[in-house]
């Protein structure tokens, strides 16, 4: 496995519960990571040479801030480029900006991505308002959004910066399926989306539902490893548990067509998924991570090794303490 990125949440702690969101992340969802167990994990990451970037992200890893900056020093000083994912949430005047990135511009942060759009900052106005939950109508055009303003400062800093622009889903009249309206926007239908963003959106049959459009998992690229350790290819599919096998081993032991969830998904989609395990599910889903992310969600008992952690599926009562 050539493995470039290796993508670390933080946390499932967010200050934000928006309804795009594939992980399921809010005020009180469970899971941080120590600076132990940052430690450990880059430690680990030094066995697999192929490694470059290591981004931290969560949740929203700025609530962590202390723990933030030792992170990215920790990688830094190990050779990796590093970039964070944030919602900028803390960029609430310029000199704020510069208070929350300066120490981060000069640890040489590589990458700064921030999500810009509705469902983060919506309707948050500059006097602090909180944001409403969900897809809001898009900020006005004359008012810079924190993450606007954190893009900026980051660049007269120096950092590099990226945007995150999720616009909501939304029936279009497109070339469909023989004519068939399609699903515009950029929303993956994962995680809280698939439970909040598909009401009135058409359907495909699970039929023509054979492919993983989005996801390498025969030979990926990056990985995502949370707090919990869970090692995943795609929010709630794991490959291992890192607190209990060393990362190299999980990397070099991952047989794509032996795994129960990425092997029916290269051979057939989320259709060979479900019919693989003997599942009949609804009779139409709006997209392949739609069905994917059901057909998984009804697997979680059957494989809680694989599906985790259950926190993506929306359910963290069903991690081990």
């Amino acid at each position: 496995m050539a493995l470039q990125q290796l993508h670390v949440l933080l946390t499932y702690a967010c200050n934000f519960e928006c309804d795009h969101c594939f992980v399921y992340s809010g005020p009180t969802a469970p899971g941080t990571m120590t600076i132990g167990q940052v430690r450990t994990l880059l430690d680990e990451a030094r066995q697999v040479p192929t490694i470059e970037w290591v981004y931290f992200e969560g949740g929203e890893a700025f609530l962590y801030y202390p723990l933030l900056l030792a992170s990215v020093r920790e990688a830094k000083e190990q050779g990796y480029r590093v970039g964070i994912v944030s919602n900028a949430y803390w960029a609430t005047s310029d000199e704020d900006a510069v208070l929350w990135l300066r120490r981060l511009a000069d640890l040489g942060l590589a990458d700064l991505s921030l999500s810009d759009d509705a469902f983060h900052h919506g309707t948050e106005l500059d006097d602090g308002a909180e944001p409403a939950r969900g897809a809001e109508p898009a900020p006005d055009p004359g008012r810079e959004t924190p993450a606007a303003r954190a893009a900026r400062v980051a660049r007269e800093l120096g950092i590099p910066v990226g945007s995150i622009t999720i616009e909501p889903p939304g029936i279009e009249s497109g070339s469909g399926e023989r004519g068939a309206p399609i699903v515009g926007g950029d929303v993956m239908f994962r995680g809280r989306a698939a439970d909040m963003l598909t009401a009135g959106l058409p359907r495909r049959s699970p039929e023509s539902l054979v492919e993983c459009p989005h996801e390498k998992l025969e030979h990926p690229t990056r990985v995502h490893v949370d707090p919990h350790g869970q090692v995943q290819l795609c929010q709630g599919v794991s490959i291992g548990n890192v607190w209990r096998t060393p990362l190299a081993s999980i990397l070099d032991e991952y047989d794509p067509s032996a795994h129960p969830i990425c092997g029916p998904l290269l051979r057939g989609g989320p259709a060979a998924l479900a019919g693989e395990h003997d599942l009949t599910l609804a009779s139409g889903y709006v997209d392949e991570c739609h069905m994917c992310f059901e057909t998984r969600r009804a697997l979680l008992d059957r494989f809680p090794t694989e599906l985790a952690p259950a926190q993506v599926y929306g359910r963290p009562e069903l991690i081990p303490v």
